[in-house]
């Protein structure tokens, strides 16, 4: 026999029992989401022609500082893909009246955008949207984590190659 807890011991407000999710809140989470990936997808390419530019100008020049400069830059970027992504959700958020203005409206997209989590919730008819933008977040997280590991890879891998140019030099070098 299976037991039910009641509501009031996990202390869930009344109001949220009431909760229902709608297909509008399917569809609208689903197009966000969709968007989200395809800004981010641009964001990659984006980030990846600009590191291709960078890398072209200074090929000469295999130094540690530009390589790990590279990096930098790159997370830099992804940075500013991510915090434009959670514009739109804010954005979203603030004209459909689900939160009071922009600077909370952000805040509150960001750290759920980020799984953090956030003190604040949406209204009943939008709470679906608050786990839709996690697992948007996941997906575009990941996404730049691959793009950051490929260019940590060409980086280890080019020092490493560095390395093995002077081992050689110095061992065909007269004693």
């Amino acid at each position: 026999m299976r037991s039910v807890i009641p509501p009031e011991t996990m202390n869930i407000p009344l109001e949220d029992l009431q909760y229902v999710t709608s297909l509008e809140e399917i569809i609208y989470g689903g197009t966000l989401v969709a968007i989200t990936l395809a800004m981010h997808g641009f964001g990659m390419v984006w980030t990846s022609r600009a590191i291709a530019a960078v890398k072209q100008r200074f090929a000469r020049n295999e130094s540690f500082v530009l390589g790990i400069g590279v990096i930098i830059l790159a997370s830099w970027m992804i940075i500013l893909v991510h915090l434009v992504e959670v514009l739109v959700w804010a954005g979203f958020f603030l004209a459909k009246g689900a939160m009071p203005n922009f600077s909370l409206a952000y805040y509150f997209a960001l750290l759920d955008y980020t799984t953090l989590g956030c003190p604040y919730n949406l209204p009943l008819h939008w709470r679906l949207l608050e786990g839709m933008i996690a697992i948007a977040g996941l997906m575009t997280f990941a996404w730049s984590t691959g793009v950051l590991l490929t260019l940590a890879q060409d980086f280890q891998d080019q020092q490493l190659q560095i390395l093995k140019r002077r081992r050689a030099k110095l061992a065909h070098q007269p004693t």
